[in-house]
Formats: structure tokens, sequence, C-alpha cells
């Protein structure tokens, strides 16, 4: 009841002043406070597609659709003015054979790069298939697989001109016994293809992993002080949050934990560049690996695993970096780079 009577005093005292300034003639605004209402949701910025936040949905709705990457026009012309005459090509085939099965091969010929890189065959070279190991195009094929494990791990690298000199590994048993890593010299740059060991599921590698981070970051800055280089292949890292589309989930999870990423960094630091962030810093929902669990790749949820990296001395020459993201028959899709050299 007080409150009540305080209330009434307080408007009264209020309608009477405003009436006596009125009556002097001075403009006035009675404003009263309005109520907040009722259930008013708060927003956080942070939604499972980091666009809009998320609404309440009634029931029956259809879900909202997936932010999709379209891949631009290929620029074919560098900073420095020159036309693109390198055209490069990097594809993790998740099993050679049942990637040629899927046709993967009849992309490869309408891409045409100069040199095609293919990561996780899974195929000792006496089981390539004859698809691959006749192709005309490619006169040149190198191959590496895993000593111990028939069937895991393995790169390959097909070239239509032949290189100056090629080796297998980075000149460590431990490493090289994996099948990882293949080095193409050709006479301006080094062409290095990689499959980077994953972590594993619980991490159980990720000792292994930061070995290899600074065994392979020394082998590479080696290479470097003799000739510049490219690096492509599946590095096993998403390197900054938006390279992936769940980061806050990942972060205990392999390719995203604090010690692969900071061994990224290093990378970056010891004098290479991330051709695709070079040329699209604020791109996201680029990816290049969808795992093939609850249609993770039509609703585009993924990780950029996937890279070309060049030698600071390149950079000028970098003329594009695409990342060819409706073409089928892996987990992963291809990857292409464009270079004046």
């Amino acid at each position: 009841m007080r409150f009540g009577l305080c209330s009434s005093r307080i408007l009264c005292v209020r309608v009477c002043a405003v009436s006596f300034l009125r009556v002097c003639g001075v403009k006035t605004t009675v404003s009263m406070p309005k109520r907040a209402k009722k259930n008013e949701e708060a927003v956080d910025g942070e939604t499972g597609n980091g666009a809009e936040p998320a609404k309440k949905e009634k029931k029956g709705k259809e879900p909202e659709a997936p932010i999709l990457y379209e891949d631009p026009p290929d620029k074919m012309t560098s900073k420095d003015g020159r036309a693109a005459n390198m055209k490069i090509t990097s594809w993790n085939v998740d099993g050679l054979r049942a990637w040629v099965k899927k046709k993967g091969l009849d992309w490869v010929r309408k891409e045409d790069p100069d040199v095609l890189c293919l990561q996780e065959t899974k195929c000792a070279e006496k089981a390539l298939p004859s698809e691959i190991t006749g192709m005309p195009e490619y006169p040149h094929k190198y191959w590496a697989g895993s000593e111990d494990k028939e069937g895991y791990s393995g790169v390959a690298m097909l070239c239509k001109t032949e290189p100056l000199n090629v080796t297998y590994g980075i000149g460590k048993e431990e490493h090289d016994k994996e099948g990882r890593v293949i080095t193409a010299e050709f006479p301006s740059f080094f062409l290095v293809t990689a499959y980077v060991p994953n972590a594993s599921r619980g991490l159980v590698r990720l000792d292994y992993r930061k070995t290899w981070d600074v065994d392979f970051r020394a082998y590479l800055s080696g290479l470097d002080q003799r000739k510049p280089l490219v690096l492509c292949g599946d590095l096993n890292v998403a390197h900054q949050e938006i390279d992936l589309k769940n980061p806050k989930g990942n972060r205990k999870n392999a390719g995203f934990t604090p010690e692969e990423r900071e061994g990224f960094t290093k990378l970056l630091e010891a004098g290479f560049t991330d051709s695709f962030r070079e040329l699209y810093p604020e791109q996201a929902y680029a990816y290049t690996f969808w795992t093939y669990m609850m249609n993770a790749r039509g609703k585009n949820v993924g990780w950029r695993l996937d890279y070309f990296l060049l030698s600071s001395a390149l950079l000028p020459g970098l003329c594009d970096s695409k990342i060819r993201n409706t073409a089928m028959g892996s987990d992963h899709c291809p990857i292409t780079l464009h270079l004046a050299v």
C-alpha cells in the first residue's frame, strides 16, 4: 500500500511540474520507462553454422540450407603481371584403386595439370591399376608406399615433364618407412608432396606427430636454402578456426590440437606461405575434407587439411590457389595451384 501511495505522489508531482512548464511556454516530453519484453532471448553470436543466430524451429520446419563454398573463376595472372605457366594438382584419394573405379582419372584429364600429386594411395607399386600406370599424358610417374604395412599411407607424383631429380622420404628412417614424401627437383623450384601423419584417434600418435613436424620442417628449410619450393598435400591439420566447421568441439581431436596447429605456425614462420590464405584471407566454409558419416559433405561440415605452401621467393608468381570441392571420388577434394615460374 505504501508503495502505491508513494507512486501516486510522484506521478502527481511530475504532472504538476509539466503543467507549470507548459503554462510558461516550455516544450516538454514525458518519458516513462519501458517494460522489458517477457522471454527476451540473448544472442551470443556463436551458432552452429557461424552465420545467423539459432532460431527455435517449429515442429516439422525444414532445416536451414548449408553454407557452401563456390570456387571462383581461376586467376591466371600473378601480381607481378606474369601469366601462369605451371599447374599442379594435389588430391588425397583415400585409396588409389577405389578412386580409379570412381572415375577419378576422368576428372584429372579434364583438369589437365602439369603435375599430379596423390596422397593416401594405400597401394603397393606391384598392385597399381593399369588405368593409371599406362596414362600417356604423364610419362614420368613416381610412387612411394609403406614398407611395413601394405595398404597404408603412400604418395605418388605424375609429371608431364621429367624432373631433374626425384627423391623419396626426408632422410630419417623412422619417417621414411611409411612412404609419405616424394620430392621432385625442377629447374627453378622443388616440388614436395606429402601425406603428413595423423595424430590418430585418442591422440595416440601425437608425440610422433610432434617429432615429425620438427624433422619435416628442418627438411623443407634445407631444401629452401638450395632452391625455392612448393609443398602440397594432406598436411592433416586445420590451422585456424576458420579452417573447419566446428572448432569448439574439436580442440582435443586429431587435426586441431594446439600442438599440431603450433607445428603448422612454426612452418609458416620458417618462411613458407599458405597460398590459399594469402589470396583469400577471410574466406570461410572452404574445406577439403569431409567425413563419410552424417552426410557431412552435403552439409559442408568439413576441414581444410590440404594445402599448397610456397617459399617466399615464389610468392610474386602466385596466380591462384583453388579448392575443387565439387570433384567427387574421395573423402577429400582436389586442390590446384596456378603459378608463374
